[in-house]
């Protein structure tokens, strides 16, 4: 695998309106969910893998760890900058954070290095999900394009860094049940915060449950997160062969550019 490039994002956020996705509260909301989590869960992504960089003897592998901070360093900082749009846009997101950033940091402190390290190898392979279906199922194209860009940006990425805190964990301990464990502990977390913002994010837009409904079924095209993400995501992380390379998507950042005539980010 080759070593991932970091980039850095220019963009103006402030443009960003607050229903940016297809127009649809409900829509953004659920996608604002997961965005508000990256600063503190991309950081958390560091720690868990910078916490073994010592005993890393790759060399390959430690010039890709090294990246891959880069890389998610640049994640946090750009959706530090997006949460200051929510603000902007009059959604109290403050206490929810607070909250999130508390109860994360005392899960982390009192579970081993190891489970941190696996937890962190499982959520990437749900982004690296997220980041394939960005391009594939046509979620970009309905973005405001600011957003477009951020996000396209952010899955590419996502996607050239999929493999290493899964090869720091195989190197590190390449136990299955610590794996599948990582696996428990990721799910968790991220399902439930991400409902839990996700869920405050739409009592301020005021939908309920019935009005969340009409503004999903409005869209023409859905993407059902928890079949493809998690199910799916579920399924192929317990086989005991696998590997994140086993999903080719390599080139699908660099195509789905070029299919729009669009620059592909260049290396900071």
């Amino acid at each position: 695998m080759s070593i991932p490039i970091p980039r850095e994002l220019d963009v103006d956020l402030t443009q960003v309106p607050r229903h940016w996705m297809a127009g649809n509260a409900a829509a953004t909301a659920i996608s604002n969910g997961i965005n508000m989590l990256f600063p503190h869960g991309e950081r958390f992504f560091v720690r868990s893998v910078k916490y073994y960089l010592d005993q890393i003897e790759d060399p390959h592998l430690r010039a890709q760890v090294k990246a891959f901070f880069k890389q998610e360093g640049h994640h946090a900082k750009a959706h530090d900058d997006f949460n200051e749009v929510l603000r902007t846009h009059g959604f109290e997101i403050d206490g929810f954070l607070e909250r999130y950033r508390r109860i994360t940091a005392w899960v982390e402190a009192r579970v081993p290095a190891k489970l941190n390290l696996a937890g962190t190898a499982a959520a990437e392979h749900y982004t690296a999900i997220l980041a394939d279906g960005a391009f594939t199922k046509g979620a970009l194209d309905t973005l405001h394009p600011v957003m477009q860009q951020l996000l396209a940006w952010h899955a590419a990425e996502e996607i050239e860094h999929k493999a290493v805190a899964f090869d720091v964990l195989h190197e590190i301990d390449p136990s299955y049940a610590l794996r599948i464990a990582g696996l428990a502990y990721a799910t968790v977390m991220l399902g439930m915060f991400w409902a839990w913002a996700t869920t405050m994010l739409l009592r301020q837009e005021k939908l309920g449950f019935f009005g969340t409904l009409r503004e999903l079924r409005t869209l023409r095209q859905g993407d059902p997160i928890i079949q493809r993400v998690f199910i799916a995501g579920i399924r192929q992380y317990i086989r005991r062969d696998f590997h994140p390379r086993d999903n080719p998507n390599d080139g699908l950042a660099a195509r789905w550019f070029a299919e729009r005539g669009l620059p592909f980010p260049e290396a900071a």
